[in-house]
């Protein structure tokens, strides 16, 4: 496929937009800068990577290009015909009613894809040059040490030295995301109420995923500054990644512990996991300094690894059995330990938002309020506990598994775009796409149910999940090909900002 090349006038954009297919390297155009016709022509792009920022490039200097592109209008206006022709045609062909299929049929075979697919190509509002350019001048900034972690980087030096140089660090992100969120739906396809008994081999196979996982998180940086290919893309791949390995880390414990059967328990763990994990960026918001504490993330996933492989070997008879001088089931400890794991992180969390931030006036990184972030994460959870409480049928008791989902596509969505305003330095837009699905949910309830709420409760899933494969793909690609219009010279200057996910660079 093509890059989409944004530009301010209407004619390049039908020309720079190529169609949505497979190209072979042989069939695609060259990017190239013509000073004769100063059009950047379109550049084939890898049939995998991740462009997570999408830009209008077309603003750098429009008073000067206006001039050279206005005579050039009426061929690129061809030009994009041309291109675009063929794909229009077959889509054409496509809607046209064939008169031997009833209205049902079309109805099943076109709304319902339909309606997704253009869920999935709404566009999201582009990066501004300012943003941007906060964005190129972002260098990522740690504080403190973990417990295990001196340990653990003796491991990981010597797993990163057996990675070929070739290999890609966002490949190597990517790859651990996929097997931890593989694992994780194994087991969730055995315990879909999180209150039944998994083959012992799933637990197995979800403590090796999720050892897997943590192993390729912590070398893809190591594998950038190896390869000299360090960038504030890869640490915004990265977050974006473990923001959504987070939902499924937290369903796999609580299933793998039967938490289910407690489901009090089960929607707390949950949802303050995903808290947690906000609340960890939302001071890096503030302080400009993501921060690690004695117990951090690698103790937490070696604890969960244990849990897994706990279950694996005592099966559910050992998250029921009663500790005998609490008497409490063992399957509470975990519990426990996340609510008091919660109590510590978040005061150490707060203690930073709280003490002021690197801004002016004690503002976050963009200047805006410390407290604006929780508008998001507050809503999700007022949501969560509305619909959770008020259900009629007791919609997360029966599927806690697709309620999990549902709400943490969206937890994962706004944390995504927080980490994106810290990196750019700009302020949190509160409407937001991904509320539609819980919205959905609440309405429904509101009007006493008129529609199943387990049918809602799909429907808000599907539309949690493409709206943060919308963002993915709209903003969640980056540009691969970066135009500074240069007016000083009179000439074009094409800076090259490749980031493969296969092939290229973090």
């Amino acid at each position: 496929m093509y890059v989409m090349i944004y530009t301010e006038h209407p004619a390049e954009r039908r020309c720079l937009s190529a169609p949505k297919r497979r190209h072979r390297p042989s069939d695609c155009p060259r990017l190239s800068s013509s000073r004769r016709s100063g059009i950047l022509q379109p550049h084939p792009a890898p049939l995998w990577i991740f462009n997570p920022i999408r830009q209008d490039s077309g603003r750098a200097g429009a008073g000067s290009i206006r001039d050279q592109t206005s005579r050039q209008q009426g061929s690129m206006s061809t030009t994009g015909q041309q291109q675009g022709g063929g794909l229009r045609s077959r889509r054409s062909l496509g809607r046209e009613k064939d008169p031997g299929q009833g209205v049902g049929m079309e109805a099943a075979c076109w709304l319902a894809p339909g309606v997704l697919r253009k869920l999935i190509e709404l566009p999201s509002p582009p990066l501004s040059r300012h943003q941007l350019k906060r964005l190129e001048e972002h260098r990522y900034s740690s504080a403190g040490r973990s417990l295990l972690e001196p340990l653990m980087q003796c491991y990981w030096e010597w797993l990163v030295g057996r990675v070929p140089s070739w290999i890609a660090p966002n490949l190597i992100t990517i790859i651990g995301l996929a097997t931890n969120v593989f694992t994780t739906l194994v087991l969730v396809y055995y315990c879909p109420t999180a209150t039944e008994q998994a083959p012992l081999w799933a637990y197995l196979l979800c403590a090796v995923g999720l050892f897997i996982y943590q192993s390729l998180d912590a070398i893809d940086g190591k594998q950038a500054r190896r390869t000299n290919s360090s960038s504030p893309l890869g640490e915004l791949f990265d977050h974006g990644c473990d923001s959504l390995s987070t939902v499924f880390v937290v369903l796999g414990t609580s299933i793998a512990v039967q938490m289910g059967t407690n489901p009090d328990w089960m929607f707390f763990c949950c949802f303050a996991g995903m808290f947690m994990f906000y609340c960890a960026h939302w001071q890096t918001y503030v302080s400009g300094t993501l921060r690690f504490g004695i117990i951090d993330v690698t103790e937490v996933q070696l604890f969960i690894i244990i849990m897994y492989l706990l279950a694996a070997v005592g099966g559910s008879a050992l998250w029921q059995s009663l500790i005998p001088v609490l008497n409490i089931q063992m399957k509470m400890i975990p519990a426990i330990c996340t609510f008091l794991g919660a109590i510590f992180s978040c005061t150490n969390y707060f203690r930073v938002i709280f003490t002021g931030g690197v801004g002016k006036n004690g503002s976050t990184t963009a200047g805006t309020s410390v407290l604006s972030p929780v508008l998001h994460i507050g809503s999700v959870i007022i949501l969560a506990v509305m619909i959770y409480k008020k259900s009629a049928v007791q919609l997360f008791e029966k599927h806690p598994c697709l309620y999990i989902l549902a709400f943490g596509f969206v937890s994962a969505k706004i944390t995504n775009k927080l980490v994106v305003a810290h990196m750019t330095k700009s302020e949190m837009n509160l409407y937001d796409l991904a509320f539609l699905g819980p919205g959905l949910l609440f309405l429904d309830q509101y009007f006493n149910s008129f529609i199943d709420e387990y049918l809602v409760l799909w429907i808000a899933l599907f539309i949690s999940f493409f709206d943060l494969v919308r963002y993915c793909r709209c903003r969640g690609r980056f540009v691969v090909y970066r135009q500074i219009l240069q007016e000083s010279t009179g000439s074009f200057t094409t800076v090259s900002h490749q980031h493969n996910l296969v092939f290229g660079g973090n």
